[in-house]
Formats: structure tokens, sequence, C-alpha cells
């Protein structure tokens, strides 16, 4: 008899927000929830033009959030705070957990939790991550991305950072089906040409390095200060040697197989 595979089904509402279904576990990514347009002040100040796929109320359960992190409104914004309180449990960072309370908890890079809902079983992995160029930790504050294992496949969720050397080592540790990577190659004018998330190509050159099967884009849209054509991505896997990785677009609202 062949080992179990569980389903699995991903939706994108829009930014880093993805509704995963993995076999009988709910879970939900950075939820930024708001309608559009929506301004958001700050020493980077963020402008929303379009809203999510689905509106809040249009959520099952969750029996799980994975949450990057907390400190800016296009990961988690107010109505995403509201879900995040109805979420049976919450991962995220260290700090985000102490600032969020309730049911969040929060993991150390390489600490992993083991969540089961209904026949499921997922064990969740921090992964290393930084949202920003060497030295801007401080202003950026701590970011997380998270590998899911299930019966017969893991998952990667980049959560918001660049590429840097420390994500090598997630491709060492762990065989990586589906990547859900964020992109957009976040800019702001008061940071100049420095980066704030991954570009296609850089995106592009972590996928190979992980051996990734599938890629999944997120973060490249909705926001102007993701400003890199989303035509990019595609140019940028398309020179991929053999064996290629498979670029999938999400429709945004419609439940797809990512496996």
């Amino acid at each position: 008899m062949s080992p179990r595979t569980e389903a699995v089904t991903a939706t994108y509402l829009g930014t880093a927000t993805v509704l995963l279904r993995i076999g009988d576990l709910t879970l939900l990514t950075d939820p930024a929830l708001d309608p559009a347009p929506a301004d958001y002040p700050g020493a980077r100040p963020l402008h929303r033009t379009a809203g999510p796929a689905l509106a809040a109320a249009e959520l099952p359960p969750l029996d799980l959030v994975l949450l990057s992190h907390d400190q800016h409104a296009d990961n988690l914004d107010t109505t995403g705070r509201e879900v995040l309180g109805r979420a049976a449990r919450v991962l995220t960072t260290p700090e985000a957990a102490e600032r969020l309370g309730g049911r969040a908890e929060g993991l150390a890079v390489w600490e992993s939790r083991t969540i089961t809902s209904g026949a499921t079983t997922v064990t969740v992995t921090a992964t290393p991550a930084r949202h920003g160029p060497e030295g801007t930790e401080q202003v950026t504050g701590p970011v997380t991305g998270f590998v899911v294992a299930y019966e017969g496949g893991t998952l990667y969720v980049s959560g918001d950072t660049v590429r840097h050397d420390a994500l090598a080592e997630i491709g060492d540790r762990f065989r990586i089906d589906t990547a859900f990577l964020h992109l957009g190659d976040a800019h702001f004018p008061s940071t100049g040409d420095r980066a704030f998330s991954m570009s296609a190509a850089e995106g592009a050159a972590l996928a190979r390095t992980l051996g990734v099967r599938t890629v999944v884009p997120l973060h490249y849209d909705s926001w102007d200060h993701l400003a890199e054509d989303p035509a990019r991505i595609a140019e940028a896997f398309e020179g991929d040697p053999e064996p290629a990785v498979r670029l999938k677009w999400l429709r945004p609202g419609m439940a797809e197989n990512v496996r």
C-alpha cells in the first residue's frame, strides 16, 4: 500500500494572505484583510490599492494562522488582528507573540510545533528571514518564515525577507515541494535603492538554491511599495535549467490544488 498523502489547496486572498487547506487542517498566512483604498501612517507610510479577494466574514474556522511579523499592515492590519482572535492557534516571532498575547506563540528559528486537526497532523518549523538589507534589523524588526511538513509533502512560506545566506540552510534541512515566496521588490522613497523584499530574480535564485519543485508567487500586488512588474516573475523563471521550477499562479478567491 502506498503512503497516504494529504490533499493541499490554496486560495489567494491578496499580497501575503493565503488560505491553505491541508487535509483536515485549515490555516491562513499573514492576514491583511482591510478594504481598499487604505492608508497606514508611519516612518514608511503604506497605501493599499486593492482589497482582499475574500472578506474576513467569508473565512472558514481557522485551526492556525502563520504570521511572519506583526509590525506592517501589509502582513497584519486591523481586520487581520480581529481574525487572529478567532483562530485556534497563531504561530509567529517571539516578539510578536509577546505583543499580541492571546493564542499567539513565538517560535525561535528552527523551533517547531506539531498541530493536529481531525486526521491531519502538521509540523511547523520557523525559518530564517531578514526584512531588509543587513544592518536594518533594528528598523524593520524580527520576521520569520515557516516550513510546514505534512504527510506526503513539505511546503515553505518565506515571510517578508530578502535573499541572504542563512536561507540556504532551509534546503539543507528540508526537501521543499512547494514554496510560497514573498516577492515584490519592496522599496520606499525614504530608503532609496534598498529593497525590503525579494525581487523576482532573487526569488528564482532562492528556489534553485532550495531545490524547490513548485513556486507560488505572493506579495507582489495591491500596495504602492510593491512596484516590480509581475511580468518580471515569469521572466525570472523562464531561463531555469532542468529540472525547471514550476511557477504556479493563484487566481484570487479560487481554491486551487498546489501539489
